[in-house]
């Protein structure tokens, strides 16, 4: 198993080299071959998994005499993030080889090698995120997923694109200063970098190693008060924001979150507290930014900020002792990893076949591409939490958890109470938008639409069935 887990990471590494070393015309099918090798390798390593029981298994990569440096674990919890990161980062590989060409009539473009190499990259890095076991591993992929997003970020090498692209890069590395601040404090204490070592420190220790592990995740995440960079990072081409955005860069704050909590053998309540509010607040402040968008990416944007905070709210209130709200956290990690990666691809979708994402000049999709409409009103119903769509599955279990741990903590029914307040709040935002852009008369750049490419297509519809069905694959797997 341990076999297949780095066949995961490496086979994309792999194909970000080869695509670098061949011509041009190569770059998109390299890509999509050993993109789609790793999602072979994630599938043969989650039967194997389950075939033996879903027992955790470990293995030390790299020491140096008794410490750890780099590790790999495989549990529930890693199979089933590396499954949407491996399968969605195949799919946008897919998407991209339609997507980047002189048809866009967005952003006409041949599909260069750094795109696909830089994507392929990306890919293997985030798995690594995904099974590393140790503070190191986890600074080492974490900043390889940094140096992918500034490079796609900046791909059209517009003066805004680059600015935006450094703007990243340059918030998410003074965020991951925390990392630092962990390892170095977890080293001195236990002379060693694996997280399971959080577990042998004093409150004391934790609350510094889980808050400073915390503050990077706010970065990657972009949480207040690292949050601005990611709604200028929609200068990215659109399947890039797709990944960023739903299944990779911004899913690497999360996830090094809740591997620490599992690690630490329960953490201080103060380390709830401060997760808790501070969700609470990016929640607010993200519903209140996007309500005047009229860009569906910055929208899309901002709306990922506070999805985000609902995973963090979540993780932060199984510190209080809601294991459903530790499992809601990670079943939504991977349903939104869908459902925004389809609201994403939808808006490249629009931008590719009309030449815009301007919501007010978009009217009447339906009539005249039936397939974008129905994702469109998919995407957005999954986003809020309708059923039978899998945001509702996901964020019922974190709602629940916390309502749950609130009787103990009374303040809580509070905080918890906004978030809901928020989460009805968007609902009704997004369907005004469903409202306005689905159904009517086309308006001229929706009537003068291009076809969909049947590649873009095929994407599309493999995502709004998994805007359905992944919230029951979270929950059987997760139990």
């Amino acid at each position: 198993m341990l076999d297949l887990a780095l066949a995961t990471i490496l086979l994309p590494v792999a194909g970000a080299v080869l695509v670098a070393v061949s011509p041009q015309p190569w770059a998109k099918r390299i890509c999509q071959v050993f993109s789609g090798l790793a999602v072979v390798t994630v599938l043969l390593l989650t039967w194997q998994f389950s075939a033996a029981g879903k027992v955790p298994v470990q293995a030390t990569l790299i020491a140096f005499g008794d410490t750890a440096i780099l590790g790999f674990t495989v549990d529930t919890v890693s199979v089933l993030v590396a499954i949407a990161v491996v399968s969605i980062g195949f799919l946008i590989a897919i998407y991209s080889g339609a997507y980047l060409g002189a048809g866009n009539r967005e952003h006409p473009d041949i599909g260069r090698r750094r795109f696909y190499a830089f994507l392929a990259l990306f890919i293997g890095a985030m798995a690594g995120v995904v099974f590393t076991d140790t503070l190191i591993g986890q600074l080492v992929f974490f900043e390889i997923t940094g140096a992918c997003s500034w490079a796609l970020i900046g791909y059209y090498e517009k003066p805004k694109s680059l600015y935006s692209a450094a703007k990243a890069l340059i918030i998410t590395h003074i965020a991951s200063l925390g990392l630092y601040v962990a390892a170095s404090v977890l080293f001195l204490d236990t002379h060693t970098f694996s997280l399971s070592a959080i577990a042998n420190l004093d409150d004391t220790g934790k609350t510094i190693v889980l808050i400073a592990i915390m503050v990077a995740a706010w970065g990657k995440s972009a949480q207040l008060p690292f949050h601005m960079w990611l709604p200028d990072a929609m200068e990215a081409p659109t399947p890039i924001s797709a990944y960023l955005h739903a299944a990779s860069m911004v899913k690497v704050g999360v996830y090094i979150v809740a591997r620490s909590l599992m690690a630490s053998g329960g953490a201080p309540e103060i380390v709830g507290w401060v997760g808790v509010v501070m969700a609470v607040i990016t929640l607010v402040f993200g519903f209140l930014m996007y309500l005047p968008q009229a860009d569906l990416k910055r929208l899309l944007a901002y709306s990922t900020i506070t999805q985000l905070a609902y995973i963090f709210l979540a993780l932060s209130l199984s510190v209080f002792g809601s294991k459903l709200a530790f499992n809601g956290a990670i079943a939504h990690v991977f349903n939104h990893a869908f459902a925004k990666t389809l609201f994403f691809l939808v808006a490249g979708a629009l931008s590719y076949t009309t030449g815009t994402r301007m919501l007010p000049v978009l009217r009447g999709v339906l009539s005249k591409a039936p397939l974008i409409g129905v994702a469109f009103a998919v995407a957005a119903l999954a986003i809020t939490g309708v059923p039978p769509f899998n945001g509702f599955f996901s964020k019922f279990a974190i709602f629940a958890g916390g309502f749950s741990v609130s009787q103990a903590h009374p303040l809580l029914y509070v905080l918890v109470g906004i978030a809901l307040l928020e989460s009805v709040g968007s609902f009704a935002w997004f369907l005004k938008w469903v409202g306005w852009t689905v159904p009517g008369r086309p308006t001229d750049p929706v009537a003068a639409a291009a076809p969909l490419p049947a590649a873009m297509g095929f994407v599309l519809v493999v995502l709004v069935i998994m805007s359905v069905c992944s919230s029951f694959i979270a929950a059987a797997w997760l139990g």
